[in-house]
């Protein structure tokens, strides 16, 4: 899904939709209908639940949409979402937290949870001196879910808002950003797997599937959300030492902006399998192409099309210089979804970093716990 909002500036914001909201969708349908009065017929219970499930799943949706506008003020917008049932996990980067907004961002996150549950509340409670049990009982519910989701994220451990605050701190503390995520995510792994244990240890002592499923729910979600930001922490930390100068590749294509499209593929592409090019002048930078690009351009314009003329430019191009973090480098094309940076000494081009090539490092680093 993406959403493209327009406030002064364009950004694209991704959300993903994790598969675990599946789950969610069961068991919220499950728990409504099975507490709801029973003076309704069963069939009707179940077409209660699943209206819950999805107004929560909608009012999720909306809260991290807003909120996401908070950061149309940063050099470096939020891109990509991961919608959890507990809320979004954001891909940030270092260069994206900006120290003195970021708490007063997080906080207002935490509260926000709040404020939805004293809006349905004040919904139901609207909704039942009317006299309109049903949709009374629907506000009720999700109240009821908002001032859980509330006191959960009072939980310090990263992704939860209470752990995006430790990680704040720590960050703060010890000045170290990788070092930071890498322990407020390990802190939400861990607090997942109690609360998965706790969650079956209260199901086999009361009794009580109500409480233990749920528990062991909320358990089992945090533990696979702070576990995707564990390994990827993990790999940035393994990736702090290194420069971009020492993992770049000084053999890239590179080609002037009078090439025609049709000649680059007939003596680069076709020939060497290369999936971008590097347009130059001399050494100088001047912008860079790739296969997406390419392909939109009619195959009968090819042989008359110059590559200047459809080219990104050097100015809107990410680029890195020789001493920069290779983890800071990854976390820049994760979050700008491209695969290459060119690495500039005076505006002249010395190499290109490659994400593959971090991403392997990366992992072999972690492995050995460098």
């Amino acid at each position: 899904m993406r959403i493209t909002p327009n406030l002064g500036r364009l950004f694209d914001i991704r959300i993903r939709v994790h598969y675990t909201w599946a789950f969610v969708f069961a068991l919220v349908t499950a728990i409504v209908s099975t507490q709801f009065p029973e003076n309704y017929p069963l069939w009707q219970r179940i077409i209660l639940g699943i209206v819950v499930a999805l107004l929560f799943f909608t009012a999720v949706t909306v809260r991290e949409l807003i909120l996401s506008f908070a950061t149309t003020h940063r050099e470096t917008p939020i891109k990509n979402i991961t919608l959890f049932a507990f809320g979004g996990v954001y891909q940030e980067t270092k260069e994206s937290i900006t120290s003195n907004h970021s708490l007063l961002l997080y906080f207002a996150r935490f509260l926000s949870n709040l404020v939805i549950a004293a809006i349905f509340y004040g919904l139901y409670a609207t909704f039942i001196n009317a006299g309109n049990l049903t949709i009374a009982v629907l506000a009720q519910w999700l109240a009821f879910i908002y001032f859980m989701l509330f006191l959960l994220h009072f939980v310090p451990g990263f992704p939860l808002d209470g752990g995006e605050i430790l990680r704040l701190f720590l960050w703060k503390s010890t000045g170290d950003y990788y070092r930071a995520t890498y322990v407020a995510s390990l802190t939400g792994w861990s607090i997942g797997l109690f609360l998965i244990f706790a969650g079956i240890l209260a199901l086999i002592i009361t009794q009580q599937w109500f409480v233990g499923l749920v528990v062991t729910s909320i358990g089992w979600i945090l533990q696979i959300a702070a576990g995707y930001t564990h390994r990827h922490a993990k790999m940035l930390v393994a990736l702090q030492s290194i420069a971009a100068r020492d993992i770049m590749t000084r053999e890239y294509p590179a080609v002037t902006q009078q090439v025609s499209i049709g000649q680059l593929i007939r003596d680069q592409i076709l020939v060497k399998g290369w999936h971008y090019i590097i347009v130059v002048d001399g050494v100088k930078l001047k912008g860079i192409l790739t296969i997406r690009k390419i392909k939109s351009v009619p195959r009968r314009r090819w042989n008359y099309t110059r590559i200047g003329n459809i080219m990104t430019p050097s100015s809107e191009l990410k680029t890195a210089h020789p001493q920069q973090s290779a983890a800071a480098l990854l976390e820049q094309m994760d979050q700008l979804r491209i695969d290459h940076i060119p690495v500039l000494e005076d505006d002249n081009v010395i190499g290109v970093v490659g994400r593959d090539i971090l991403v392997r490092l990366g992992k072999t680093r972690a492995e050995f716990g460098v």
